[in-house]
């Protein structure tokens, strides 16, 4: 159950970071500001929207291994996965936010390096998830 609520705390808390950073973009949206909107940081714009979706996602995935874990009798997750799948949900979209913090000439910044890190942790964390579902007996 404390691995449980580990994950449903992560992923509620992140998910509301990552919708409030949503409100944001939006308010930038809508107020035409030009850091945001002009053309030469379409990189920028692009890196915040990614790592917005991919926050909001990544929130959504610990959620579920939360109530995974939580419901289903007999699982369990050793912490490797489990500390996998949190850091890889909040260095994913980090990366894209850090990416776009500061781009030169329409190249995303050395925070887009934090991606493939989030990216692998994420897949090691969901495969060990879902090979630790498969294992169980049929009732």
């Amino acid at each position: 159950m404390k691995l449980s609520n580990c994950h449903l705390r992560h992923g509620w808390w992140s998910l509301l970071a990552f919708i409030s950073l949503g409100l944001v973009l939006e308010t930038l949206h809508g107020f035409k500001v030009g850091w945001y909107l002009d053309a030469d940081v379409a990189m920028r714009r692009l890196m915040f929207t990614l790592a917005h979706a991919h926050g909001t996602l990544v929130a959504l995935v610990n959620i579920a291994a939360g109530l995974t874990l939580r419901g289903v009798a007999g699982l369990d997750l050793d912490a490797a996965a489990s500390q996998s799948l949190r850091w890889g949900s909040l260095l994913l979209p980090a990366g894209f936010f850090l990416g776009g913090l500061v781009i030169h000439d329409g190249d995303p910044g050395l925070g887009i390096l934090l991606v493939p890190v989030g990216a692998l942790l994420l897949l090691f964390g969901v495969a060990r998830l879902a090979r630790n579902v498969g294992r169980l007996p049929d009732k």
